[in-house]
């Protein structure tokens, strides 16, 4: 039987197992610049992709809504480097993760993320691949390029899958 999970909110202290949400939190270090008209959320989260070589990649991600009841059946880490996502919609979508270590379904989180919210995932974190939830989504992805496999994927069997209740 599929166990369903219900998302909870993005907050930081709630995903602080899993990495950082990167949001303009009145918590962050703020800098005034450009003749006092921007205010820098100044180094909200570390790059870590410096394992083997590694260089800093920046990429877009476009990412399809999948159909609903949205079933998660495959998770993945990262082991040589952090990854962050911030979203350039305005939509709100979904993060799945677990801990770092073996892989274990029944520790899966959901949180419903809010189109000014993005998340760095740490080295290691389990973690599903964006999801989008009413219409296609870009994200601005910051992670690792350079030698060495960086993605390890697990495949979930039937008995630990997850609905999400939306």
């Amino acid at each position: 039987m599929v166990r369903t999970i219900k998302p909870q909110p993005l907050t930081a202290d709630a995903f602080a197992p899993y990495g950082e949400v990167i949001e303009a939190s009145p918590d962050a270090e703020m800098i005034r610049i450009n003749e006092g008209n921007t205010t820098r959320f100044h180094d909200l989260f570390p790059v870590d992709v410096s394992a083997g070589g590694g260089e800093v990649c920046v990429s877009i991600f476009r990412s399809n809504p999948l159909p609903k009841p949205v079933t998660l059946k495959l998770m993945e880490y990262h082991p040589l480097g952090s990854q962050a996502f911030m979203p350039l919609g305005r939509e709100p979508y979904l993060v799945v993760v677990a801990k770092a270590g073996s892989f274990d379904a029944d520790k899966i989180k959901v949180f419903l993320a809010q189109p000014w919210q993005g998340v760095n995932y740490r080295k290691g974190t389990w973690h599903h691949y964006s999801l989008a939830l009413n219409a296609a989504s870009d994200f601005l992805v910051i992670d690792r390029k350079g030698a060495g496999d960086n993605c390890v994927e697990y495949t979930l069997d039937a008995s630990e899958q997850v609905a999400i209740e939306l």
